[in-house]
């Protein structure tokens, strides 16, 4: 074979090269849900397929056939592709299907779930949007998240309300947080609750009672010390609870706000620093879910995402515990900075007090075996964005910098 032939029959078959990559590229996040939908409607992804239990999946199933109009559901983990892109998924996924019905996404952060879904009707079929169906659900916040089934049935319920005006079951006791329900007690576990309900009542009494007696003894003039910086940091499970409630109110904003059509230029800047915002709350749970800094940070943005969806006006926390009311007053602090404070604080400033602040443990003693409990404010802020900016206090700049750690 001449060269000239050789070279020609190279070329000939390096044309069709370039096809075989692309054939054999996996499908991104939206294509492959819709690709699974089209036999199943449920989706799980592979990757928790191994952990999904069974039980899970069939009372999805349940509450899909008594709908009373088509449900997709995806159950996928959390992906850099979502960070970016989860709260058009929807969305996506419902013009790759071309159907109406609700469109679930439920994605799994480390250790808990959030769901997001959007109601697509027929065209000219009027009825409630599932937002504000969702909104007026009491017992929506409630919902325990460490499995998946309950958030995602109670979104199908709420759709089938939007969907046929049908009135929202109430919640099973065995699908709320601890906190809200009594965890379906027996009338007996009910009776020996209430009776050491009583007990407990009386001994509160009692010692009350003793303290009473006690102050009243002591010489007039001479105040006991009962100063709160004697109770420990708070815990970090309760500011992760409202933190992840937090996150879920900010995540049904924005999408009343992505349901908006002719959006204006502001509310187009709205929604993305909201979403800049929210985002780096997501992150800051599923990096770190266990730190209590990173939970109060994470509820500050969410609050503030929720509000700048909502159109209101941004507000910074207050520096010295981002927990407390948003930092409205601002007061003198070191070295003549002023710095954002809730009305509370800002009153014991004025007393010429230091407010107690969100105190956190820190290593102490001789070889750090120790800990004790400080104002956050005093740590390293080399250490933490949150402690660097004063939780976005001092500088709004708190997004970004968890955007590059």
């Amino acid at each position: 074979m001449s060269a000239a032939r050789l070279l020609a029959a190279l070329l000939a078959t390096l044309a069709f090269v370039p096809a075989l990559p692309a054939q054999a590229d996996t499908p991104e996040l939206p294509d492959r849900i819709a690709a699974a939908w089209r036999t199943d409607h449920v989706s799980v992804d592979e990757r928790l397929q191994p952990t999904m239990p069974a039980s899970e999946l069939a009372r999805i199933r349940t509450a899909i056939r008594s709908a009373g109009l088509p449900v997709y559901v995806a159950l996928v983990p959390q992906s850099p592709y979502l960070r970016a892109s989860g709260y058009d998924l929807p969305t996506l996924l419902h013009a790759r299907i071309g159907e109406p019905g609700v469109y679930i996404v439920a994605v799994v952060y480390d250790n808990y779930w959030s769901d997001n879904a959007a109601l697509f009707r027929p065209a000219g079929l009027r009825g409630r949007d599932l937002y504000s169906v969702r909104a007026d659900d009491k017992q929506d916040s409630d919902i325990i998240d460490e499995r998946p089934a309950p958030q995602i049935v109670r979104t199908i319920q709420q759709a089938s309300t939007a969907y046929d005006g049908r009135p929202l079951p109430p919640v099973p006791h065995g699908d709320l947080d601890p906190q809200h329900s009594d965890g379906g007690l027996s009338v007996t576990d009910k009776e020996n609750r209430s009776a050491y309900v009583g007990i407990g009542v009386g001994a509160v009494l009692g010692f009350a009672l003793v303290l009473f007696l006690g102050l009243r003894r002591r010489r007039p003039g001479k105040q006991t010390n009962l100063h709160r910086s004697d109770d420990p940091p708070i815990e970090a499970w309760y500011v992760e609870l409202k933190a992840d409630d937090k996150i879920k109110q900010a995540e049904r904003a924005l999408a009343r706000l992505d349901k908006r059509t002719n959006k204006t230029t502001q509310q187009l800047d709205q929604r993305d620093d909201a979403y800049r915002r929210l985002d780096a709350a997501r992150t800051l749970r599923a990096d770190q879910p266990e730190d209590l800094l990173a939970a109060a940070g994470a509820l500050v943005l969410a609050r503030q995402a929720e509000r700048v969806a909502s159109g209101a006006e941004l507000q910074p926390p207050c520096f010295f515990d981002p927990l407390h009311n948003p930092g409205t007053t601002q007061v003198g602090w070191e070295d003549e900075v002023e710095v954002p404070a809730c009305q509370n604080c800002a009153n014991v400033l004025r007393r010429g007090r230091t407010p107690i602040g969100l105190r956190v443990w820190s290593k102490a003693g001789l070889l750090g075996h120790d800990r004790k409990k400080v104002p956050y404010w005093t740590l390293a802020p080399e250490d933490s964005p949150m402690v660097a900016t004063g939780f976005g206090a001092l500088s709004d700049d708190l997004p970004e910098r968890i955007a590059v750690r």
